[in-house]
């Protein structure tokens, strides 16, 4: 057995709550924190904001890549382009404006996909299901399925690489927060899926320890009658997230968890009411997420706590240095503050570090790590 080290102490001028009424005008709060916002915290308040950095060396820096800008349209899912990853978790994204000639199925772990652009079928061992826009599908390991877009789709693929994808606790909010699990879909045995059921010839390619093969049948093996469990491709919409929301407190990233693997976490920005208590932080506050790689995935809307970010970016902090809103955003959250954001944006907090894939540099807006510099 273990516990974290506890002595919560106050040494000199402080705010008793965090993210909350800052002890003077001109002061800045700064979260240390273990465990991904889980775990112990120490809130420090500083003369200057933590991220007024004049010059920066080296490689750990915070990163921005322009994903609308990278080739990503292929035949299939495993040619995507790989975004990050480590031995937990890739990311890719991926482009597909025809319908797949064969099925694909995952053996090295669960895929979730995030449908940043378009819309379609996909067909799958359990059935048919339509897709959209925003929409999150998650695919059990080792599940066969392929997809017919009716338009162009984009999508991001996060594969939970030797684990699975689980809900988070709700804790004391209860298991209908965030999303009932009743809003989850799942596909149907219904007459289109019946309709592709043919004795035509079909292969199956399979990814195993990151390896393809390929398994042909004289038939489409999607030929399932029935099925009954609890292993099923699931889907939920962004827009059936009813997210956690406090007037008077900004929430950390963990109350808008969506997902949960071994080693990571996704979670899922929705738009919300902005805190419009006085003394409270209106923008995510300056933190050390010290054990947590984290990625944003910029779906839609305005950003508000970033400049220059549009949707299809997506932004890589490492563990390891201080990071928060962008000077210009923080400055006119206290002045001038928005009542309401319309941001949505997929975020991926992993606990080992990710390694970025070999186009990544080429799409990099290298200016980022500047951009909060102070302006002169």
């Amino acid at each position: 057995m273990r516990k974290w080290i506890s002595f919560p102490h106050r040494e000199g001028t402080i705010s008793r709550q965090a993210h909350a009424d800052l002890p003077a005008e001109g002061i800045y709060e700064r979260e240390v924190g273990r465990s991904g916002f889980f775990g112990p915290a120490t809130h420090l308040h500083h003369k200057h904001p933590p991220t007024g950095w004049s010059a920066w060396e080296g490689p750990l820096q915070p990163r921005a890549f322009d994903l609308n800008e990278l080739p990503k349209e292929t035949a299939a899912p495993w040619s995507a382009p790989l975004v990050l990853h480590n031995s937990q978790c890739q990311l890719r994204i991926w482009t597909c404006s025809q319908a797949m000639t064969q099925l694909f199925r995952n053996g090295d772990g669960d895929d979730l996909l995030f449908i940043h652009a378009g819309s379609g079928e996909l067909f799958c061992d359990y059935g048919h299901l339509s897709y959209r826009d925003g929409d999150y599908i998650l695919i059990p390991r080792s599940t066969s399925w392929r997809i017919e877009p009716a338009d162009t789709t984009t999508m991001l693929l996060i594969e939970a690489s030797n684990g699975a994808y689980q809900l988070p606790d709700k804790g004391l909010v209860g298991p209908h927060a965030i999303f009932d699990e009743a809003m989850l879909d799942v596909p149907a045995i219904d007459d289109a899926f019946k309709a592709q059921q043919t004795e035509d010839e079909w292969q199956v390619v399979i990814k195993r320890l990151s390896a393809l093969s390929t398994v042909t049948y004289p038939f489409n093996p999607l030929d399932a009658i029935g099925w009954h469990g609890n292993i099923a491709v699931a889907r939920i919409n962004w827009r059936d997230i009813r997210p956690l929301m406090s007037h008077r407190y900004h929430l950390p990233p963990s109350a808008h968890s969506t997902f949960v693997a071994d080693g990571f976490v996704v979670c899922t920005f929705v738009p919300r009411p902005i805190e419009s208590d006085p003394g409270a932080l209106k923008v995510p506050f300056y933190h050390n997420n010290d054990d947590y790689d984290e990625v944003i995935f910029y779906h839609a809307g305005d950003f508000f706590s970033r400049d220059n970010i549009k949707p299809g970016m997506l932004t890589f902090h490492p563990a390891g240095f201080t990071h928060g809103p962008h000077p210009k955003a923080f400055a006119k959250a206290m002045t001038e503050p928005k009542k309401f954001t319309d941001e949505v944006a997929v975020m991926i907090d992993t606990r080992s570090a990710l390694e970025q894939g070999p186009g990544l540099p080429a799409v990099e807006w290298t200016g980022y790590v500047d951009s909060w510099k102070p302006k002169t």
